[in-house]
């Protein structure tokens, strides 16, 4: 693997784990609502962890990918990362 592709990779896994860290921070806000607020945070809660999913998934994708093929799959990691990074803030100021 390339350095290059290493190293985003690695800048990618990091952000992950800060963003798993704020998904943590936001189920622990949503067990302190009243049951009606709760579920719907909840609801959000589980749209953002299929955005991790989805953006782990194709980081995974593009570290097996070939050393031609993984600057394509570059662009479907970032606007991954973006619609996750972009869910977690909105969801931080709702809560």
């Amino acid at each position: 693997m390339s350095d290059t592709r290493e190293r985003y990779v690695e800048k990618m896994k990091a952000k992950l784990d800060e963003w798993n860290a704020e998904i943590d921070k936001l189920e622990a806000k949503s067990r302190q609502k009243e049951a009606d607020a709760r579920k719907a945070y909840e609801k959000q809660i589980e749209s953002i962890k299929e955005k991790r999913r989805a953006t782990r998934e194709n980081l995974d994708e593009m570290r097996q990918a070939g050393e031609n093929a993984w600057q394509d799959l570059k662009a479907g990691v970032e606007m991954a990362a973006t619609s996750l990074g972009e869910a977690i803030r909105s969801a931080q100021s709702r809560f």
